[in-house]
């Protein structure tokens, strides 16, 4: 069970039917009190929406956070809106000036021994039309130092004048550019000192230019970098006296890659985050975004084994190099 140990999700390899299972379970559980969740492209014919109208029914208190904003999907997020307010939903829009794209759902179950938080993170949308063909992953968890931070995301989306800390979850626009800024600089710190430097990132795009300066910083002094950016990509791989460190791929396939993850060496003692942010101005500073990390040593071999599969692609892998050969 999530109380017991954590689970991490891989769309579509594995189906996005245990997240609506989860909220279905959650809406007919009699000791769940409440449901949060954050929606930002949804299904057509949502199971997610209905599962959330169905809590309501059954006398639960729920959040939606829907985002308004969403690129093509206005219109739909506005209807949904509506039907969920309709309902009984208690919908809120966030943040002025802040879209809200990180990928949240937090279950407050009370029973004789206390208040039990499950949480579920991911990279991708609460859409199960997306989820058959975007690779993704989600993370079930019940680990306090997590779902206690993810409260605390709610909160602020709820009460926008709260300015919360964070010492597990990156959040976006609170601390997410300083905590990647110190990861990175603990690996330059290492490979200055001859120890183990590495630092692996898989994104749709990266564009931010400190971020960028810093890689090649850590590059220059030996760590070594390998990224996976499928879209829009501003740094230069592989240049003499620049990045010969930095090493890059992108993959277009079958299914659309769109999950995130960044790994760091840290000395050996490898740290793991999934992440619904990409490296880019907007999304670390004018969205609210959430990277966790994760703790649980057999997901972090799972993700190492999904890395190390993606890393020797040799079908669909085109290296990024300074040239712009695309070779496969």
């Amino acid at each position: 069970t999530i109380k017991k140990q954590d689970i991490l999700l891989h769309y579509p390899y594995q189906t996005f039917d245990y997240v609506i299972d989860f909220l279905r379970e959650a809406a007919m559980d009699p000791k769940v009190t409440s449901i949060k969740i954050s929606l930002y492209r949804v299904a057509k014919n949502s199971k997610v929406v209905n599962a959330l109208i169905n809590a309501v029914k059954n006398g639960k208190s729920v959040t939606v956070v829907m985002e308004l904003q969403a690129r093509f999907d206005e219109a739909a997020n506005i209807y949904w809106s509506n039907i969920l307010r309709d309902e009984g939903v208690r919908v809120i829009h966030g943040v002025p000036g802040l879209k809200v794209h990180a990928k949240m759902i937090l279950v407050t179950r009370q029973t004789k021994k206390g208040i039990s938080l499950f949480a579920n993170l991911g990279t991708g949308n609460y859409n199960e039309s997306t989820a058959k063909i975007y690779s993704d992953h989600a993370l079930f968890t019940a680990d306090r130092r997590l779902t206690r931070e993810v409260e605390k995301v709610f909160e602020f989306l709820e009460k926008n004048y709260k300015r919360e800390t964070f010492r597990h979850l990156l959040v976006s626009p609170f601390n997410i550019r300083q905590r990647l800024v110190k990861l990175i600089n603990s690996e330059i710190k290492n490979a200055n000192k001859g120890k183990p430097a590495y630092i692996i990132a898989k994104l749709n795009n990266l564009t931010d230019p400190k971020l960028i300066k810093k890689l090649y910083e850590a590059g220059q002094v030996g760590v070594k970098i390998h990224l996976m950016v499928r879209s829009m990509f501003s740094l230069i791989p592989g240049e003499e006296n620049v990045s010969e460190n930095i090493d890059a791929i992108s993959i277009v396939d079958k299914f659309l890659e769109h999950s995130r993850f960044f790994v760091f060496c840290n000395g050996g003692e490898n740290k793991y985050y999934l992440t619904s942010a990409d490296w880019m101005p907007r999304n670390l500073d004018n969205r609210v975004e959430v990277t966790f990390p994760i703790y649980d040593p057999s997901i972090q071999q799972e993700i190492k084994e999904f890395i190390n599969i993606q890393w020797q692609d040799n079908v669909k892998a085109r290296i990024l190099n300074p040239t712009l050969d695309n070779q496969y």
